[in-house]
């Protein structure tokens, strides 16, 4: 029996189709060594050397692990094709013993036979170089993490956290809070003419004055335009008349993916994160049982392999026809900055369309494969084509223009249609034919007054691409960065936008003023880039690590020492100390808040803070008083006073009867009383 090690034991059904009776999948769930949750774990005297510790829980597991190996007639590593993945394979293969040069490690970008089979007859070592870039990042985190986290603890508030990546991500959502803040609007003027051709009316829009952008500022500017373009005459200038192209857009890497999913579906970043990473281990399709549907979600790399390509170019043919096959194949190129480790994100199997997979998929895994689906198919397709009319009219020093568009043939857009920020998705009809030379009818001049917008609030989506594009992160972190954004109160959503928070304003000011060479775009863009520099020049990590550990650590003294402050000052209660007969002031510490006496140090007394009670919510089991409480989720429910006596809980606002055809509780749910049982229809009228 061979044994194959991966990391997530949702692959393993999947790849055990593949694999065959001969083999054993043993998965780690994920890290099986990594630094110590709650010490330091770095070596800083030398180099910065990792004091890595097996992960608590993972001791009964390796113990399994090793017992399989030791009876394997051969082992493989198949954990995930990245640079995480490499370092988790590391680790097994240090675990189990592996000499450095043993080819154990295997990897495959798609869970298919054809990729898993060709994975098999070619293993080769572990690539230290991507497991060292990999070290070099864990360590780099680790030291902001913490060195800097409890200085801002003990600065601004306690049990919070600064992060290499995640400050800089906060940056920009207070950063561009402060532009609208700070925006003053413009007023400025359209004029829109209402112009007659062949008893077509074409509204065409003023745009030059004297052949140069021209934009009326004022009222009184407006009426003075108008009065002139009252006694002139609107004659065609200018036509511009032939056809125009549009290229499909690239498959998905993960950003795209993310932006795409956010924007069209609607679905959140930890939702498609989810969807994304079921559709790469397997899922449920019927006549098919646990199949992969889509190659590897974490990649920032636009090609795709020969095979793939000319499979899906045949699907086009035959679905299709032979127009909508481009004359050349269609390649991408991927961005400098990419790493290009793997393939586009794509479907498998162009023959598993949405619509067969649709019956047994869940409805987020069916809706995210579809746009997946749909994106590459699309990417290999012709180009749309247009007819394009532009018509320039002069009246006077003044400029107006018009512009149609129809569409001759569909080419990718037949199946996918990129999406695009406040875009008028209907397409510009056809204009009435016009020459230069054409006097046009005035039917109607209509001004319009508008001003100035701010710059529109970041987010999940424009978050990702703004990551993306200013080179901070890599694919497998913009998601659990934006997450750490709003689950520790930095950030709160208004509808899908982030609003910075108070906590999270002040974390970026005092990293401004003491952290700023640091903590920027350029800087962490810099590091992503040096991280690179080890996979591909061979650097050594630890000279990474120490050239940012030489500017970090004075930084850090720096700040320390500076009596600058932004702690929130104790806030007084009417709580009168039983020891002194001082007042109690509502503090925060280390553990939450808490009442301390007004005159520490002398008087050292303190209580503790009392959840407020919901005096209206009653337990139907023994009759106590409900707290309402959060969830670690952040979701209020509703639990007993009396607990651990009685251990009643419930998401909704108890009133402490029972109903009384099913004898559930009864519960509030806005302006209704009900039964909490969903298949019980009792209600009451509320008094």
């Amino acid at each position: 029996m061979k044994l194959v090690i991966i990391e997530s034991p949702s692959k393993s059904v999947a790849l055990s189709k593949y694999l065959g009776n001969g083999y054993q999948v043993f998965a780690t769930k994920g890290h099986i060594r990594d630094l110590p949750p709650k010490s330091f774990g770095l070596d800083v005297k030398n180099n910065f050397e990792p004091k890595y510790e097996i992960v608590a829980d993972k001791k009964e597991l390796i113990s399994e692990l090793k017992n399989k190996a030791a009876k394997a007639e051969e082992v493989f590593i198949a954990t995930d094709p990245d640079r995480e993945g490499e370092a988790i394979g590391w680790h097994v293969a240090h675990v189990l013993g592996f000499d450095q040069n043993k080819k154990c490690r295997i990897e495959f970008n798609e869970i298919s036979k054809k990729a898993v089979t060709k994975a098999l007859e070619s293993p080769r070592i572990i690539e230290k170089k991507l497991v060292d870039a990999q070290q070099a990042r864990r360590v780099l985190d680790r030291v902001v993490g913490y060195k800097l986290s409890p200085i801002i603890c003990k600065k601004i508030a306690p049990k919070i956290s600064a992060g290499r990546v995640q400050s800089v991500a906060l940056k920009l959502v207070v950063e561009r809070e402060k532009e609208i803040e700070s925006f003053v609007p413009e007023e400025f003027w359209t004029i829109t003419a209402g112009l007659e051709k062949d008893k077509t009316i074409v509204k065409c829009a003023l745009t030059t004055k004297n052949k140069k952008k021209y934009v009326p500022k004022n009222k009184e500017e407006v009426e003075g335009v108008v009065n002139e373009l009252n006694e002139g005459k609107y004659e065609v200038t200018e036509v511009k008349k032939g056809p125009t192209k549009q290229h499909a857009p690239a498959p998905f890497t993960t950003s795209t993916m993310q932006q795409d999913a956010g924007n069209k579906l609607g679905m959140s970043l930890a939702r498609i994160t989810s969807s994304a990473q079921a559709l790469y281990e397997g899922v449920e399709v019927k006549g098919e049982g646990r199949i992969a549907l889509v190659t590897y979600i974490r990649t920032d790399s636009v090609r795709v392999s020969s095979d793939a390509q000319n499979a899906c170019l045949d699907f086009i043919k035959a679905k299709y026809g032979d127009k909508f096959v481009p004359t050349k194949p269609n390649i991408y190129h991927t961005k400098e900055s990419a790493q290009d480790a793997h393939e586009a994100i794509r479907p498998i199997s162009m023959e598993m369309t949405p619509e067969r997979v649709k019956e047994t998929l869940e409805p987020d895994h069916y809706k995210l494969y579809k746009l997946i689906y749909e994106r590459f198919l699309a990417s290999q397709m012709a180009e749309a084509e247009y007819y394009n009319v532009s018509v320039g009219i002069s009246n006077g020093d003044y400029g107006f223009r018009v512009s149609g568009r129809t569409m001759s043939f569909p080419g990718f857009t037949s199946v996918y249609k990129e999406f695009v920020e406040g875009e008028n998705k209907e397409e510009s009809g056809k204009l009435p034919p016009m020459e230069k030379g054409d006097i046009l009818e005035c039917k109607s001049l209509t001004p319009e007054q508008r001003f100035t917008k701010p710059p529109t609030r970041y987010t999940e989506s424009s978050l990702v691409k703004a990551m993306e594009e200013k080179g901070i992160g890599r694919p497998a972190t913009y998601a659990p960065t934006i997450k750490v954004l709003t689950s520790r109160n930095y950030t709160e959503k208004d509808g899908r936008y982030f609003v910075p928070t108070k906590l999270g304003r002040n974390i970026t000011e005092y990293l401004d003023q003491f952290f700023s060479s640091v903590i920027n775009v350029k800087f962490t863009a810099h590091m992503e880039k040096r991280l690179d520099d080890i996979v591909e020049t061979g650097e050594n990590w630890h000279n990474v690590v120490n050239n940012f550990w030489d500017g970090f650590k004075g930084l850090l003294e720096k700040a320390d020492e500076s009596s600058v402050t932004m702690k929130e000052p104790p806030k007084e209660t009417d709580i009168v100390c039983d020891k002194c007969g001082g007042k109690m002031l509502l503090r925060e510490g280390k553990y939450g808040k808490f009442l301390g006496c007004a005159n520490f140090p002398k008087c050292r007394n303190i209580m503790p803070v009392e959840e407020k009670k919901l005096t209206s919510g009653i337990c139907p089991e023994c009759g106590g008083g409900m707290t309402a409480r959060k969830s670690k989720h952040g979701k209020t429910y509703f639990s007993c006073e009396n607990y651990p006596e009685c251990k009643f809980m419930s998401w909704d606002l108890t009133t402490g009867k029972k109903c009384p055809k099913c004898n559930s509780p009864i519960v509030k749910k806005g302006q209704k009383t009900i039964c909490s049982n969903h298949d019980c229809d009792y209600k009451e009228e509320n008094a």
